[in-house]
């Protein structure tokens, strides 16, 4: 469900998520998580993230209209977040991106829940024709939700990226709007 939010635009619901804008005001708890290890070590970008790095993000991708970002809320208390960043409008896609920072929210399906809700949220708000993700390929309970929220394996890139002293591989997955053919 679709509603207005505080006057600063839509909020997805269900009974035990929704999601809301992301704001300023979200800055410390983004960098919080974005820098617990647990979190850290599932991007393919780990170094420390700052509020200078945040604010510049705001900056540069949210107020120009390149990202979208929203906190995941769970049992009406924010529990990470999801964005589309490099929203390409020429070639109608972009790619999708979250992260759980509070423990307690894995494992209950907020992941998949939002997952589906950002394509709801790119194909029908957005219009977009693609959402696509990268992960890197030994996250499988990202994967598994990926593939449970609608998403599908496009290509899979060995020693894609060098992190924590080795190479990673890397997944790329993607949805089509099947509406905009």
């Amino acid at each position: 469900m679709l509603r207005q939010w505080k006057g600063m635009g839509m909020i997805m619901e269900n009974q035990r998520f929704f999601l809301r804008p992301m704001t300023g005001e979200d800055t410390d708890r983004i960098i919080r998580w974005r820098n617990q290890d647990f979190v850290r070590r599932n991007f393919i970008y780990q170094e420390p993230f700052t509020r200078e790095g945040h604010e510049n993000w705001i900056r540069t991708m949210i107020d120009t209209g390149r990202a979208v970002q929203f906190i995941l809320c769970m049992d009406r208390e924010p529990v990470g977040s999801v964005y589309l960043r490099d929203i390409d409008r020429r070639h109608s896609r972009a790619e999708y991106g979250i992260f759980i920072g509070e423990r307690n929210a894995w494992g209950q399906g907020a992941g998949t829940w939002a997952a589906r809700e950002m394509i709801r949220f790119a194909f029908e708000r957005e219009r977009l024709h693609k959402l696509m993700l990268r992960v890197l390929a030994e996250n499988a309970g990202a994967i598994k939700s990926y593939g449970k929220a609608g998403f599908e394996r496009e290509a899979y890139l060995r020693d894609e990226v060098f992190l924590e002293g080795q190479y990673k591989d890397v997944i790329y997955m993607a949805v089509l709007n099947k509406a905009r053919k």
